[in-house]
């Protein structure tokens, strides 16, 4: 008889996993999420996007994961109200929302060492296209000379302090036993290792202040399995944040076209997933329907890539 119970491997938790095993309980634990599937047509734009990378040297540089972080920032700036954080107590039901005037998108980045690590890209809002490119091209570069359990150290640090504010000593306590004893201690540079590591420059390496919660998260799974209609869903919200985006791969499916004289007919055309997820607590439906209608101009109108800057 087989034997169900033979256990192929054991992995205890690393930092990374307990970080995103801490952030992602909280998200479902505490948030209400709500939201939508939004799948716009983008034929026209994508081969307006995909003729500019062919004719124009400073097109070529730019990734479908970098136009869509940009297109993404536009959105946001029309429905600013996603952009920003929660505070909520539920035993009195006070709280508030901060929305924030930069935009720092949190986006998972595949790492160099295997797994994956939520970067910030701080004020979007103020980057052109290429300017997000080179941020993203910097940070491979830096990603390189980093010890990420360093980097995470630094941030969960940063989320200790937090929970301290709070009172939330409980927590701190068992965090610290389980870091310190057993199999999910961790292991940390010391000495001469540890003095090397911070003679580097902080501009060559990836600090706090590059993974530290940002004010939204986009997470382009379509970048994952590239040309897979495998649309985003059930992405956590981190707290205190309020909205994540994910996006899907562009695919090609039927869609319905009008022709000039009002026939309408099936033909392929170009698509692309979006999920919207938003903490009820903060937003309700029509908040995010202007970051829809901004993403729909922008799709409809291609030629305005041209002018982008």
């Amino acid at each position: 008889m087989p034997d169900h119970k033979k256990i192929r491997s054991v992995e205890h938790f690393g930092l990374q996993r307990k970080i995103v095993a801490n952030m992602t309980t909280e998200s479902w634990e505490t948030i209400p999420h709500a939201g939508t599937n939004y799948e716009p047509d983008v034929t026209d734009f994508w081969e307006m996007y995909q003729q500019l990378r062919k004719t124009d040297p400073k097109w070529s540089r730019v990734t479908a994961n970098t136009l869509m972080l940009y297109v993404v920032t536009q959105g946001i700036l029309a429905a600013p109200v996603m952009n920003g954080h929660i505070y909520f107590r539920r035993k009195s039901a006070n709280g508030r929302i901060e929305q924030h005037e930069s935009i720092n998108i949190s986006v998972p980045m595949s790492l160099p060492v295997g797994g994956m690590m939520t970067i910030n890209i701080h004020n979007c809002e103020r980057m052109s296209l290429w300017q997000i490119s080179d941020y993203i091209e910097d940070v491979r570069r830096r990603m390189e000379n980093t010890d990420f359990e360093t980097a995470m150290f630094e941030a969960a640090f940063e989320n200790t302090i937090r929970l301290l504010k709070k009172g939330r000593v409980d927590i701190i306590a068992q965090r610290l036993l389980g870091n310190a004893f057993g199999k999910g201690k961790m292991s940390r540079l010391s000495g001469q290792a540890r003095k090397d590591y911070f003679a580097i420059p902080a501009t060559d390496r990836l600090t706090k202040r590059d993974i530290e919660q940002g004010s939204i998260t986009v997470s382009n799974l379509g970048s994952v399995y590239r040309g897979s209609y495998a649309p985003p869903a059930l992405l956590e919200i981190i707290p205190p944040q309020i909205c994540v985006v994910g996006l899907g791969s562009v695919t090609e499916r039927p869609g319905v076209v009008t022709a000039g004289d009002g026939a309408k007919e099936v033909v392929p055309r170009k698509f692309i997933p979006i999920s919207l997820l938003f903490d009820h607590r903060a937003l309700d439906y029509g908040d995010i329907v202007p970051f829809m209608q901004r993403l729909d101009h922008i799709f409809a109108h291609p030629e305005e890539l041209k002018d982008w800057k």
